[in-house]
């Protein structure tokens, strides 16, 4: 019997490589919304960050999501990220 291959992506924020499962994603959604994805299930472009406010601090201050996402954040933007992400822990 084979084993299962875990899909692994990296976080924006350290860098390293995880289970997707452990990460949480942020999708840019057609109409340009950015948002935190709790389901996994958003259409649109994504980006995977640890589950956790030093994470997205360091994505925020290298602007590593807005390069990933080709575009500008706003600060209300990553606000209401560090909110969600503060409620989901």
């Amino acid at each position: 019997m084979q084993k299962k291959k875990i899909p692994l992506r990296k976080c924006t924020g350290c860098g390293e490589m995880k289970p997707k499962k452990e990460l949480v994603r942020v999708v840019k959604t057609p109409d340009d919304r950015v948002l935190i994805d709790l389901t996994g299930r958003v259409n649109g472009r994504g980006a995977y960050i640890c589950p956790n406010a030093e994470c997205l601090k360091i994505a925020r201050k290298s602007k590593r999501i807005e390069k990933s996402f080709q575009m500008q954040i706003p600060n209300e933007v990553y606000d209401k990220m560090e909110e969600e992400l503060k409620n989901h822990e």
